[in-house]
């Protein structure tokens, strides 16, 4: 079943319609390319161009008996061309079809995955213009750290997801290729420039050397892409998740009006968007594991990759598809609290600005290590007696024989900590429609 966030388009691309529409316009451009060569009479070519067409109902029936779908393909076409039909398929070896016609179809499903994927970075940007001063406490271990900002928590989700977009437009390049070089790639019955032809009418490149097929590190490097983006949605929806905790509440998926949460608990409002975004990451792993499992095969080729690639190709498109598309609803009306990232960050009293004070008293003279017995014994009674930091500091004689009252407040000013969140938005967006937006916000 697709699910309801995929584009209707990508479901069509990895339908048996389409599959085998692409194996069509395979061997109609073989056809061609042969007739322009001499080989195939015109007249013939241009019968097969007009009439050659097929019912997937009867290729299926056909392959019932025959155990072999490109044969019960070229079969149900010849029934509707007549004579000419003895020019279809001629010198071409199945994986010919079968591998270049997959091109064709993965290059549409990229090309599907790049618009998604320039959806959610345009969703992204915009919602870290919109938070780039917006204060919250950054976590480490899951424990207080020191303060930042969402606006740069989303900033490297931007950068994340370009890094991304820019391994799938490599990967596409590299599976965007096709061979007619024959079954174990020696041309024997067809010279390459024939290959050429085909590949130059189906805006293909020709695979340099093959054996019977395209050699599959190349799927298996578009998969791997496809895997470290599921995993980066992942990682941006499990940070959602942890942020919607009740004891945190600082970050909400959206909760539209009439939605339920929970068939018991009326007052659920779970992510469950992002749950299924993490849950959905998992598969598409495994299938970039399954691709390169393909890659090493017997000689110049068996057929064990096939029946995988027939799961995993659909798959993991269909659900990049869906995972990009209903993240990017998610981060366009995700709920953000500001007052709540404040109180959190004030909710350890403190302790978060001790590396500033560390570095105030080694400044002026004392070790780094004395510094950092000073402030950490003071932090560990902030902890443990639930008291202000600062006023510890200033109740301490060392802390206080060293560094004056003015200094020491000024180490817990918090616009000093974000003073470079301008910087990194620079560094991330320069060149890009969010710089518009923060220049409009300032």
């Amino acid at each position: 079943m697709i699910p309801r966030y995929t584009h209707p388009e990508m479901g069509a691309i990895w339908s048996e319609q389409r599959r085998y529409d692409a194996w069509l316009e395979v061997e109609l451009a073989a056809t061609d390319a042969l007739a322009a060569a001499g080989v195939v009479p015109a007249e013939d070519a241009r019968t097969l161009r007009e009439r050659a067409a097929f019912d997937v109902a009867r290729v299926e029936e056909i392959e019932r008996t025959t155990q072999h779908d490109v044969i019960a393909f070229t079969t149900a076409v010849a029934e509707r061309v007549g004579s000419a039909a003895r020019w279809l398929h001629f010198g071409l070896t199945s994986s010919d079809v079968l591998d270049t016609a997959l091109a064709l179809q993965m290059r549409a499903g990229c090309d599907l995955v790049l618009a998604d994927v320039d959806a959610l970075a345009e969703a992204i940007g915009r919602r870290a213009a919109e938070h780039r001063r917006t204060p919250m406490i950054g976590r480490t271990h899951g424990v207080h750290a020191e303060p930042m900002t969402l606006g740069v928590k989303l900033a490297l989700w931007y950068a994340e997801v370009q890094r991304s977009r820019a391994r799938l437009e490599r990967a596409r390049e590299t599976v965007s290729v096709g061979k007619i070089s024959g079954a174990v790639g020696m041309f024997a019955h067809l010279d390459p420039s024939i290959e050429a032809d085909v590949c130059r009418r189906l805006g293909l490149q020709p695979a340099p050397v093959s054996s019977q097929i395209i050699q599959r590190d190349r799927h298996a490097e578009l998969l791997t892409a496809l895997a470290i983006l599921a995993a980066s949605l992942e990682k941006f929806a499990l940070e959602i998740r942890g942020l919607q905790k009740t004891e945190i509440g600082e970050i909400e998926e959206p909760f539209a009006r009439g939605q339920k949460g929970s068939s018991a608990m009326p007052h659920k409002r779970n992510p469950i968007g992002c749950e299924q975004i993490v849950g959905l990451a998992r598969l598409v792993r495994a299938n970039a594991m399954a691709a390169l499992e393909n890659v090493a095969l017997w000689h110049e080729r068996d057929i064990s990759h096939s029946s995988v690639e027939r799961v995993i190709l659909p798959d993991s498109f269909i659900a990049i598809d869906h995972m990009l598309r209903r993240f990017t609803r998610i981060v366009a009306g995700m709920q953000v609290y500001p007052e709540r990232m404040l109180e959190n960050l004030g909710r350890s009293r403190g302790v978060v600005f001790s590396g500033t004070v560390l570095l105030e008293l080694a400044r002026r003279g004392v070790s780094r290590e004395q510094a950092y017995e000073w402030v950490q014994r003071n932090g560990m009674r902030s902890f443990h007696e639930q008291r202000d930091f600062k006023a510890l500091l200033l109740e301490d004689a060392d802390v206080a024989r060293v560094l004056p009252r003015a200094d020491l407040e000024r180490a817990f000013d918090l616009d000093d900590q974000l003073k470079h969140a301008d910087t990194i938005f620079d560094r991330v967006f320069a060149g890009t429609p969010v710089e518009a937006a923060v220049a409009a916000r300032s």
